[in-house]
């Protein structure tokens, strides 16, 4: 008897230290960290305002935070390292480190990385100081310029863009004719202000807060891409796509701007739990107007422009969210 209650009493002594039965069933919670870019643009306020909507309205998310960063080269990195769970995007720079071509050439490809959705167009703005004469991009040859952040996508684009006019700035790339400050976007308009540089390339959602400055100042003025420049970007590096910046959208006095944009879209990793992405895209878009309201470019960022643009495989948590609400998801964006 006394051995059948010196039994009992260890059996439930292991069970107390193993802990409750019940936890094994219980929910999950979540801190999520949102990478979006300089606090200038657009990525950051619509990163902080998924962060609120998720916060908010799901009830597995205990605290979600946009962070500043130098753009998609570092989101992409801050990803593989794990220590962010969402990122926003450029869609060139992602098909770059998913293949490990382009700026990831020689690098290990990021076979992890997945999609959820396409946000909005992420639109070149070529900016020329007010002093400046600038009238095309042609005209940058022997100017002061500021391409972007090291390390940033804007820099890339900027790049990309200059090839066809026989312009560089990179004294690693041979000849220079371009002289280069690599700056974020408020620090550009600084030095427009001053008189400092001659112009910017700022990429971001129409408005840009940083654009918006530069003009309301009188510090810059936006100039076009010719025709021609454009189709020879887009054939080269087909993710760029015309985009018109509509008269009015940065002046009262301005004119329609012919230039380029690329899609931005919201990313994660395929170590991402399936239900947490899936209640992180169906709050995005159910509480859309909440997006809206921080940042106009969002008005894209609805279920029919989802996929538009899309470079990579959508995480499974995304694919069964958009699938629910009826949108055909072609079977190269799915691999697992």
């Amino acid at each position: 008897m006394k051995k059948a209650i010196v039994a009992a009493i260890v059996v439930i002594a292991l069970l107390f230290a193993a802990g409750p039965m019940t936890s094994v069933a219980e929910a999950k919670t979540y801190r999520i960290n949102i990478a979006t870019a300089t606090t200038g643009g657009a990525y950051y306020p619509i990163g902080n305002a998924m962060a609120q909507i998720w916060s908010k309205n799901i009830k597995d998310v205990q605290r979600a935070s946009a962070q500043s960063t130098a753009g998609t080269p570092q989101n992409v990195e801050l990803m593989q390292d794990e220590e962010v769970q969402v990122a926003i995007g450029q869609t060139g720079i992602c098909y770059y480190a998913y293949t490990g071509t382009g700026t990831y050439e020689g690098q290990t490809p990021y076979k992890e990385m997945r999609g959820m959705f396409t946000l909005y167009p992420n639109v070149m703005h070529w900016v020329a100081g007010s002093e400046s004469g600038i009238k095309s991009i042609a005209d940058f040859k022997g100017k002061r310029f500021v391409p972007g952040q090291v390390a940033s996508a804007t820099e890339v684009n900027s790049r990309e863009m200059m090839e066809p006019y026989g312009l560089n700035y990179m004294k690693d790339k041979g000849e220079t004719n371009v002289t280069a400050d690599y700056l974020g976007y408020n620090e550009a308009v600084d030095l427009m202000k001053n008189g400092q540089t001659d112009g910017a390339h700022i990429a971001g959602g129409v408005p840009t807060a940083a654009v918006l400055d530069t003009i309301s100042s009188g510090a810059g003025y936006l100039i076009s891409i010719e025709e021609d420049k454009m189709k020879e970007i887009s054939e080269k590096y087909p993710w760029y796509f015309h985009y018109t910046i509509p008269a009015g959208a940065y002046s009262s006095k301005g004119e329609d701007i012919e230039t380029l944009a690329v899609a931005n879209i919201l990313f994660t990793d395929v170590r991402q739990d399936e239900e947490l992405i899936y209640q992180l895209t169906k709050a995005t878009f159910e509480y859309h107007d909440d997006l809206v309201a921080a940042h106009k470019a969002t008005e894209y960022t609805v279920l029919e422009n989802s996929l538009n643009g899309m470079p990579i495989p959508l995480h499974k948590g995304a694919v069964r969210y958009l699938k629910e609400m009826g949108v055909e998801v072609p079977e190269k964006l799915i691999v697992d």
